[in-house]
């Protein structure tokens, strides 16, 4: 009788436990609809990129925007209703490129550059939300 109880309990924590994991690991901080996760990081994005290198709160932004990054790709990537979008191919290139120069360069400054082409995909793929796709 004990043997059975001690089964089940370790069986009550293996399903909680899991549960639990798959919950906070499927809905983040993203709402689960493509067109308002796209704009929600897109926003944040901008913030991060607008702020001046001196705010006091530009490492925190640059987290923030790692962290959306790193969500918005693994929430949509395997998503075959929003990975075929035009947008979302859009969207990947800018999350890619601001992704690469944080890893490479996280003590430097977005050159103008880079900082042009992300807003000019930015609204890209804004247009293309409004489109529907």
């Amino acid at each position: 009788m004990k043997r059975y109880w001690s089964r089940l309990l370790g069986l009550v924590l293996v399903v909680v436990i899991g549960l639990m994991g798959c919950s906070s690991s499927l809905t983040g901080s993203l709402s689960g609809d493509y067109r308002q996760d796209t704009l929600a990081v897109i926003n944040t994005l901008r913030l991060a990129i607008e702020l001046p290198e001196d705010s006091p709160n530009k490492t925190e932004a640059q987290a923030e925007a790692r962290q959306k990054i790193n969500e918005f790709a693994a929430h949509y990537r395997r998503n075959s209703s929003a990975s075929d979008l035009n947008s979302f191919t859009v969207m990947r290139t800018a999350l890619n490129s601001l992704a690469g120069h944080y890893s490479s360069y996280p003590n430097r400054p977005l050159p103008q550059k880079l900082k042009q082409r992300l807003e000019q995909e930015f609204k890209q793929v804004e247009m293309a939300l409004k489109r529907g796709g």
